[in-house]
């Protein structure tokens, strides 16, 4: 069983405590050993932070960007190893963590571009003629040390969202992994001083709840960056103290098939979107919402596309859908499900559990109230409703505490400028599903699902601020 340390500025340490196990979800069976960080680790590895401010603001952004493209090379070129850990930490099929290492690249590619476009602006200051002759000059600079906490869903391409625009914007992190998705991670960390970052620029500490809340304290934090549950990030969004927090949560992502839709192509992206890693995807389809009169063929063709997934051992190249992160998810998912149908709703489809795995489920006839359509289900369950008109379906998608994104199928520009007006979701994505992402765009929630943007250009500006200097060339001379 292979053991890893954690690093904390350029040193690799071994723990004081036993190290945790890491289990392969699909077996429960443990395949590595990471060593956790003490209670002085945590405090080390901020006090490393705090130290490079100085470095890592002056680090130019030429150099900046060399270290992200060298980082995307040494990612891709260790592409198999990452796919292997990422199926035996997480559960994903091969296809799903090579979809992800891929997009880890680009990530990283996409923060090497936005570290020599951190631009300023200058202002005229002459207005009036007691300021004739000022101007101004505004410049971003880094808010100070960073601690990035992610989950354990998207464990590397999550942290690349992270490393990527601090590196960027000269700003020190100390990451946190989710504890049972730590070794993609502290892979990371390694290939990032291989690379050539300062040492003190970058610590990775898996440590446990209290030992993470302990660092979100910290006064020498200057920025929270969260990506996770909401019942935790809200917490530590409370405790944070006078901190920059950026908080990307949850949702339980809506989608509305029109009558004019493209049905076997929204048919085919529903489904991906419904149970891609098992669901275990924050803007994974969840609620459907289908117009009347195309609502029993739509129906038909969900279940059959459904039908043809294989789900199993995620190591084998034809397993579509995996095991949840643990046994205990899947007990979970098995009983909102239940719970629903005595409520009275209807499984059309799935519902079964053996261990971790949970087999892709259907659920009609359900109510705004029950569980599965209020709550985040994060497994792969959707549920299917038919409306008559665009304005009802619309009402039922703004009825959750949620707002990350949205999907509509539809051509009609009346409809999709009604939906980017009155949707309260972050995005609304036109003729495709909410699970859609580019790592350039722009993402983040409302409500409950968060507050701030990520993806690199956006992050880097949630991780600077605008500083200004105003100058009077003539000082006082006639």
């Amino acid at each position: 069983m292979d053991e890893y340390p954690f690093l904390i500025g350029g040193e690799w340490r071994i723990g004081a405590i036993d190290p945790l196990e890491i289990c392969f979800p699909y077996t429960g069976e443990p395949f590595a050993k990471v060593h956790q960080g003490v209670e002085q680790d945590c405090r080390d590895a901020i006090s490393c932070a705090a130290g490079s401010v100085r470095v890592a603001r002056t680090l130019p952004s030429g150099e900046r960007s060399r270290i992200l493209s060298e980082l995307a090379d040494l990612v891709k070129s260790n592409t198999p190893e990452f796919v292997k850990i990422l199926t035996l930490e997480g559960g994903k099929t091969r296809q799903v963590a090579e979809q992800e290492v891929a997009r880890a690249c680009i990530t990283l590619r996409i923060s090497a571009e936005e570290a020599k476009r951190i631009n300023g602006e200058f202002l005229p200051l002459d207005w009036t003629p007691d300021t004739e002759g000022r101007f101004g000059i505004t410049r971003r600079v880094s808010l100070g040390p960073a601690l990035a906490i992610i989950p354990f869903n998207y464990p590397l391409n999550l942290a690349c969202h992270k490393i990527g625009p601090a590196i960027a914007s000269g700003t020190p992190l100390v990451l946190k992994p989710a504890s049972v998705t730590p070794v993609s991670s502290l892979m990371l960390g390694r290939l990032a001083l291989k690379a050539g970052l300062p040492p003190d620029m970058l610590s990775v500490v898996p440590c446990s709840a209290a030992k993470a809340e302990a660092m979100v304290r910290d006064p020498r934090i200057a920025l929270l960056t969260f990506t996770g549950s909401p019942e935790v990030g809200w917490h530590l969004k409370e405790i944070a103290g006078r901190k920059k927090v950026l908080l990307e949560l949850g949702g339980n992502a809506a989608v509305i098939v029109h009558s004019d839709a493209q049905l076997p192509y929204a048919v085919s992206r529903i489904v991906s979107g419904g149970f891609t890693n098992a669901g275990q995807v924050c803007i994974s389809v969840q609620r459907v919402y289908i117009e009347q009169s195309i609502y029993r063929s739509a129906v038909a063709m969900i279940l059959d596309r459904i039908a043809a997934l294989k789900t199993g051992d995620p190591r084998d190249a034809d397993t579509d859908v995996g095991p949840l992160i643990s046994t205990e998810s899947a007990i979970r998912a098995e009983t909102l499900v239940q719970e629903a149908v005595k409520e009275g709703a209807t499984l059309l489809y799935g519902g079964t559990r053996k261990g971790a795995l949970f087999s892709p489920s259907v659920l009609a006839a359900t109510t705004p109230t029950m569980q599965v359509n209020c709550e985040e289900i994060f497994a792969p369950v959707i549920t299917l409703h038919q409306y008559t008109r665009f304005e009802e379906a619309l009402s039922e998608v703004n009825m959750s505490k949620f707002g990350l994104q949205m999907g509509v199928f539809t051509n009609h520009f009346p409809f999709i400028l009604q939906a980017f007006d009155e949707a309260e979701v972050g995005g609304v994505i036109v003729n495709d599903i909410p699970t859609f992402r580019v790592d350039q765009m722009p993402y983040g929630g409302i409500k409950a699902s968060g507050t701030g943007k990520e993806g690199p250009r956006y992050t880097i500006r949630e991780m600077t601020e605008e500083k200004l200097l105003v100058i009077n060339p003539k000082g006082g001379l006639p």
